[in-house]
């Protein structure tokens, strides 16, 4: 994404407000997705069976791929540790923040930086209250300590890329060629982040589940805080200095 196509929609200046952005539900996705969550935590807290018995058939098959494929597990392993590691994510958005600043959206720093925190506090406290254990095997390819639900990977993931992906639909320039991009790279690091963790054998399937639904519930529930208020007159193309309309 270059400089020169994040702005708001319909100025020649930095992102100093969000473009105007018509119809998004945020609360109403942020419950649904928070519903499913809850629901989520009841049945494996209350140790559901056919959902457990679920979780024992994917952990068992994955780990016997991580064994039976040591280089696969090595790549795995640095992927998860280096470039989807919860500190690499929360590195990622406070030099994003640095960047928003610098371009004169202080609001939409201190939002990434409030999302990024908050994700961060309510992970540790879930982790705690529920106090699930980890996969143990015999033959381990990989280990992790403290709690298992929701995975930290997976949630702090949704919450990091899920922002920034936001904060791309609201400022970016609408004929800008980075939408794409943008889009592919959070979706596959969502992805990854939680894959990887199952696949290194540290996971059930329903913690990464868990983290996923939990963290982009948390970025939709603060969406409305960038979100204009409703009404808000439609977008208009960004023109450039020196650039008329676009006609076409």
């Amino acid at each position: 994404m270059s400089a020169s196509s994040f702005r708001p929609v319909g100025t020649t200046d930095g992102p100093a407000d969000p473009a105007p952005v018509r119809g998004v539900p945020h609360r109403r996705w942020a419950a649904v997705l928070c519903g499913l969550f809850l629901l989520l935590t009841v049945l494996v807290v209350g140790r559901w069976s056919p959902l457990l018995a679920v979780d024992s058939e994917v952990a068992r098959g994955l780990h016997g791929l991580a064994v039976d494929h040591p280089g696969w597990t090595e790549a795995g392993r640095v992927l998860t540790d280096w470039v989807w590691d919860p500190v690499t994510m929360r590195v990622v958005a406070m030099a994003s923040a640095v960047w928003l600043w610098r371009r004169g959206a202080g609001r939409a720093a201190l939002w990434l930086l409030g999302c990024t925190a908050a994700a961060a506090v309510v992970q540790q406290g879930v982790k705690a209250a529920v106090g699930r254990d980890r996969p143990r095997w015999p033959d381990p390819v990989d280990s992790a300590h403290f709690a298992a639900f929701p995975s930290g990977h997976a949630m702090t993931a949704a919450v990091v890329c899920g922002a920034l992906a936001w904060l791309h639909h609201l400022y970016a320039s609408r004929r800008g060629r980075w939408g794409p991009w943008v889009r592919g790279a959070a979706s596959v690091s969502v992805l990854g982040a939680g894959l990887t963790r199952l696949y290194l054998g540290v996971h059930w399937l329903t913690d990464v589940l868990a983290g996923w639904l939990l963290g982009f519930a948390l970025v939709l529930a603060a969406a409305g805080f960038l979100a204009p208020v409703r009404g808000a007159p439609p977008e208009r193309p960004a023109v450039r200095r020196g650039e008329g309309p676009d006609r076409s």
